[in-house]
C-alpha cells in the first residue's frame, strides 16, 4: 500500500470512489451522490489542488494502481482559527477494509497537519452509531466531545454526528 497526495490527474478515480461512498453510505456524508455527481470534473480537479499551502489536501491509499481509499484534510484559513484542521471524506470500500488502510490514511493526514505550521488540532465528525469508524478514530487518538442531533437529513430521517478532536501537541 502506498499513501500519497492526490493530484488533479487522480480526479476520475477519486470522483468514482466518493460517488460510490455517497451512494452506499448516505448517512456517513453530508454531501449526496446526486449533488456531487452533478459537479463537473473540474470541481474534483480543483479539490485536488497541489499548491503547498492549499487549504484542502486529499490523500489516497493505493494498492498497485488502484485507489483503495481516500480522506481529506481541510486547513482553516481565518486568522483566529488557523490552528485547526478538519478531517473529512474518509472512505475505504468494504472490499479493502480490515487491512489497515483507514488507519494509514488517518495517520498520514495527522502527519500532514503536524507538518503545517501552527496547526494544533484536528476535528472530525462521525455518524452516531458508526462504531467501527469511531473506534478507528479513537485508536488514532481522537476524543469525542459532543453529539450534534439532527446533523444530516437522509431521506425522511435525521442522523446525529459525534464530534471528535485530536490534540496534535500530544504524541
Amino acid at each position: 500500500m502506498n499513501i500519497r497526495r492526490l493530484v488533479p490527474a487522480d480526479a476520475v478515480p477519486y470522483r468514482a470512489l466518493m460517488l460510490r461512498a455517497y451512494a452506499q453510505h448516505p448517512a456517513a456524508f453530508t454531501s449526496s451522490a446526486e449533488e456531487r455527481g452533478a459537479l463537473p470534473l473540474t470541481w474534483w480537479e480543483t479539490r485536488l489542488d497541489v499548491a503547498p499551502d492549499a487549504s484542502t489536501v486529499v490523500l489516497g491509499a493505493f494498492e498497485g494502481d488502484r485507489l483503495a481509499g481516500a480522506t481529506g484534510i481541510e486547513f482553516e484559513t481565518r486568522a483566529k482559527a488557523r490552528h485547526k484542521a478538519t478531517l473529512f471524506g474518509m472512505m475505504v470500500p468494504e472490499a479493502a477494509r480490515g487491512r489497515g488502510i483507514g488507519r494509514a490514511l488517518v495517520e498520514a493526514a495527522l502527519a500532514l497537519a503536524r507538518a503545517r505550521g501552527g496547526v494544533l488540532l484536528v476535528n472530525l465528525t462521525v455518524t452516531e452509531g458508526n462504531a467501527a469508524a469511531q473506534a478507528l478514530y479513537e485508536r488514532c487518538g481522537f476524543v469525542a466531545f459532543g453529539v450534534e442531533p439532527l446533523a444530516v437529513a437522509v431521506d425522511a430521517t435525521f442522523v446525529a454526528k459525534t464530534h471528535m478532536w485530536r490534540d496534535l501537541r500530544t504524541h
